[in-house]
């Protein structure tokens, strides 16, 4: 058995299909289904169950496939561990990140880490707040930028800045009457029979929403949804319904569709951490980023609010 081939195995396992695996890997089909079959005859089992429309794993391909991956993300913290040991002079960093949210947090957090540590390589992975944990559990990034409450119990974090949650008005909505903008927060009473624009499922700003309208007793009204939470604003400055907004992202208006905002009773907030693995080999390139953003965020956090 070869190291490559655990790699061919688990990439035909993702892609369910030999000939965008073989893209993938950077090699010729023929050569891939050559290279699992030689394994298949050395381990004799099958591991894949072949068909005309689709490649599905047997049940020895899902063991192997679970082995191989541990195998891999070993070799790779191993990997890591020796290029600590040389002072870190080389490397490769991960950093998982929601997208809107590292778009205010990256751009001020990324310079200053380069500018101490000019030879890591940093490598950004956007996705939604589920995949995203996914992918930190798997050790597929080495560090993720996410929200609080975490789903993934094997996830550890370190908490880096909380920010407030304001709700979003069109700008003729008729409890702008009643409560004055920062000065009077709005009951969320007042909002259980409004229609609520919402991120779609998988993001998590939109558990952020349903939880905090669970503990005042009712469920938000979703008239719309996007995987975009300045679509949203916009969507709310259009007079399509009401939204729950972090701070950050209010203050930083990128559209012509400006709505509203105005505080909430109890004045509700967001917890953003960095999280990884939990037990899993944190490199130095790591550690040292976490250090930088924590560094950073303290002394910006003026930055990122205005």
């Amino acid at each position: 058995m070869e190291y490559r081939q655990l790699r061919y195995v688990i990439q035909i396992a993702a892609e369910k299909n030999f000939s965008r695996a073989a893209e993938k890997l950077h090699i010729a089909q023929p050569s891939l289904s050559q290279q699992l079959s030689k394994l298949e005859k050395e381990l004799g089992v099958l591991l894949f169950k072949r068909s005309t429309n689709a490649v599905e794993l047997t049940h020895a391909g899902e063991v192997f496939v679970e082995k191989a991956q541990h195998i891999l993300d070993l070799t790779e913290q191993l990997t890591k561990e020796m290029e600590d040991m040389s002072q870190m002079k080389r490397g490769k960093l991960v950093v998982g990140s929601l997208p809107i949210t590292g778009s205010h947090i990256l751009p001020i957090v990324l310079p200053a880490f380069k500018q101490r540590f000019p030879e890591i390589e940093v490598a950004l992975v956007e996705e939604t707040s589920n995949q995203l944990e996914i992918l930190s559990a798997q050790g597929k990034t080495d560090v993720t930028l996410l929200t609080l409450p975490l789903q993934d119990s094997s996830l550890a974090y370190e908490e880096l800045i909380q920010e407030e949650v304001w709700l979003a008005l069109p700008q003729n909505h008729p409890l702008l009457d009643k409560y004055a903008p920062f000065e009077e927060p709005v009951p969320f009473s007042e909002l259980q029979n409004e229609p609520f624009i919402a991120l779609k499922k998988g993001q998590g700003f939109r558990q952020i929403t349903f939880d905090l309208c669970a503990s005042y007793g009712f469920t938000p009204q979703i008239v719309f949804e996007s995987s975009n939470i300045e679509t949203v604003q916009s969507l709310v400055a259009a007079g399509m319904g009401i939204a729950f907004v972090p701070e950050m992202i209010a203050r930083t208006q990128r559209s012509h569709f400006v709505p509203q905002f105005v505080t909430l009773e109890g004045r509700p907030y967001r917890t953003i951490v960095v999280a990884h693995r939990k037990g899993r080999y944190v490199s130095k390139a790591a550690e040292m980023f976490i250090s930088t953003l924590k560094t950073v965020l303290k002394n910006s956090v003026s930055q990122l609010r205005h």
